[in-house]
């Protein structure tokens, strides 16, 4: 139906006869000539139908010409149509030095429309804040040159991965969807079995013990780009369903992993944006990383760390720090350089955000200097010592406002953290797009305290392993003391993917289930297969999953990852142009043994409380 694409032709075609076909992107009438611009996904052409026949042309090419210029009159934006023309230079001043295309045009000879379009419901050319819309008319939203360009960027570093994985000597395996419930840390999607009523699948959530029972089986390296479910609560880096480029090899430890991982990230940036990404990227440990930044994925595009400032406190009369000091606390600072005029409503918000990550008080403790003074209700309990000292330590210049933290570690740490990204918002200090800070945080807790059941819980999941140096911790039940061999991979404050080490041994594994709680019998429940496995000749090995989505998310400069996927949902879980999830008829769901307790409303009235789908 064509003989090059929309975007193909150059000066060099002038004089041949192409045809080309795609979607009207643009109609314009210059004095009774139409020029219409032709657009397929590669990109756009000029056509232009003019009312003079050319000589030479015999009765039927000639009805066709002039058939052609009558129906031109009609076409409009997003007519599917097919053009025949000779390939001729612009008229001069009319160059294009913008299109690939622009020194050429399409003088139209015969005219087709394929197919007509009705009047959209919103214009193509613009951008559009409701995103509800978008999501209604996804398959017009796709068709937008930004969204067209995503989508293609997004094959393009799926495609590198793919190819320096398989020139790595890994094999794509698919492992299965339909599966048992996974203890992933999310909820699961259920599906019921109709072969086998009363039992239910899990879609998975990530595919991490086939992956690993396929290192038993010794395929040795293994990956897959996955798709993965879990029923969470939406942000804008989350989806029910996503994608991750899922990694596992044999006889191999952490160095070799984060190796791997380097080269392929590289691949990736250097095929969707032609940088190059640093060959080796600097590590952080989980401590050091949440000492400095108070976060396990910390932006390094800009400074703002956290100080420590028990040296300067620790025989301090100010009640409050010499409390916490004593009481085994910390009390660290952050230097918001130049934030000093912060506004009323934005200090408002940094005490919700500070309150939210555990600030028993009010509002956040500060300090600004402006004006050559320094301001604050604490400044007057500090001695002159202690004053000098804080500035110095903080390197408080004129504009600065350092905020404090006072209590536990880890509490201190998370609200200065999420107080320093907030501020970097508010700054834009995060809005540097052409830097690219990788790290690897690795030295994670092995396992968490759970407040609320007394128990402990796997920082990453129950088949990590547990540093070696740290083994005798755990047989001593010092867990909260216990690292896990265990690697984040980070980009400029998103966690790209995380991994670890395995727990290939069978009497360590159940080990590992003891101490979270799981006792023998629900062990061979749950785990039989997988501690089985173990029995046999298990080899070392270990593995990373890397978050497709969000990688494509900032290879593209977007803020959300369903600027990324063709098909996402809401922030409710829906898609609004298949109006899914939907209710399920009574016999279908007797047909797989399952009762809904939800009750249908049987007035009109009642339908308007049904919960929308849209945002």
């Amino acid at each position: 139906m064509r003989t090059h694409h929309c975007n193909q032709l150059r000066e060099s075609h002038i004089g041949q006869t192409v045809t080309l076909i795609g979607w009207v992107n643009s109609a314009r009438d210059h004095g009774g000539v139409i020029f219409i611009d032709l657009r397929d996904r590669e990109g756009l052409t000029q056509c232009v139908f003019r009312p003079e026949t050319p000589e030479n042309l015999g009765p039927e090419a000639a009805a066709a010409h002039q058939q052609a210029f009558v129906t031109s009159h009609s076409l409009r934006e997003e007519d599917v149509v097919q053009v025949v023309g000779m390939v001729s230079h612009r008229l001069e001043g009319t160059v294009n030095d913008r299109l690939p295309t622009g020194a050429i045009e399409v003088v139209v000879s015969h005219l087709r429309i394929v197919n007509k379009a009705d009047v959209l419901p919103f214009q193509l050319d613009k951008e559009l804040s409701n995103e509800d819309m978008r999501m209604k008319y996804r398959y017009l939203d796709l068709r937008r040159a930004r969204m067209s360009r995503n989508i293609r960027q997004r094959h393009t570093i799926t495609s590198a991965a793919r190819r320096f994985l398989d020139d790595a000597g890994f094999y794509e395996v698919e492992t299965p969807i339909l599966s048992n419930p996974t203890p992933e840390g999310a909820r699961d999607f259920l599906v019921p079995s109709r072969l086998n009523p009363g039992r239910f699948y899990a879609l998975p959530q990530a595919p991490q013990q086939y992956k690993q029972l396929l290192m038993v089986a010794g395929l040795e390296k293994y990956f897959q780009i996955a798709r993965c479910f879990r029923d969470e609560d939406l942000r804008a880096d989350r989806q029910p369903e996503f994608t991750q480029i899922d990694i596992e090899a044999s006889f191999i430890g952490q160095d070799d992993i984060i190796t791997l991982v380097e080269g392929l990230l590289g691949a990736m940036f250097k095929a969707g944006l032609d940088v190059d990404v640093p060959l080796h990227f600097p590590q952080l440990t989980y401590r050091e990383a949440m000492d400095t930044y108070g976060s396990d994925k910390p932006d390094t595009r800009y400074d703002m760390k956290i100080i420590d400032l028990a040296d300067i406190f620790a025989s301090t009369e100010f009640k409050i720090f010499r409390g916490t000091l004593d009481g085994g606390g910390v009390v660290r600072a952050i230097n918001a350089k130049g934030f000093a005029g912060i506004t009323t409503g934005q200090m408002n918000r940094l005490n919700e955000i500070a309150i939210q990550a555990g600030l028993p008080v009010k509002t956040l403790a500060f300090i600004k200097c402006e004006g050559g003074e320094y301001k604050s209700p604490l400044w007057k309990f500090f001695t002159g010592t202690e004053q000098q000292a804080i500035i110095s330590k903080l390197i408080i210049e004129e504009g600065d406002i350092v905020f404090f933290g006072a209590g536990t570690l880890d509490t201190v740490s998370t609200i200065l953290g999420r107080t320093r990204t907030e501020i970097a918002s508010m700054m834009e200090l995060n809005k540097n797009s052409t830097a690219f800070n990788f790290l690897w945080v690795v030295d994670f807790p092995l396992l968490a305290h759970d407040e609320d059941t007394g128990g402990w819980g796997a920082v990453h999941h129950p088949f990590t392993r547990p540093h070696p140096d740290d083994l005798e911790l755990l047989d001593a039940g010092a867990y909260d003391k216990v690292r896990a061999v265990a690697y984040d991979v980070v980009l400029n404050g998103y966690e790209l993917g995380g991994g670890s080490i395995r727990i290939h041994e069978k009497d360590l594994q159940a080990k590992m289930f003891q101490v979270l709680g799981v006792g023998p019998e629900e062990q061979q429940i749950k785990f039989g297969h997988l501690l089985d496995a173990f029995r046999f000749g298990a080899p070392p090995h270990g593995g990373l999953a890397l978050g497709l989505d969000r990688i494509a998310m900032l290879i593209a400069g977007e803020d959300s990852i369903r600027e990324v996927i063709a098909f996402p949902k809401n922030n409710k879980g829906a898609d609004l142009m298949s109006h899914s999830p939907c209710h399920i008829e009574t016999k279908l769901l007797r047909e797989v043994y399952v009762q809904s307790t939800w009750k249908d409303p049987k007035h009109a009235a009642d339908k308007a409380a049904l919960p929308p789908l849209a945002d």
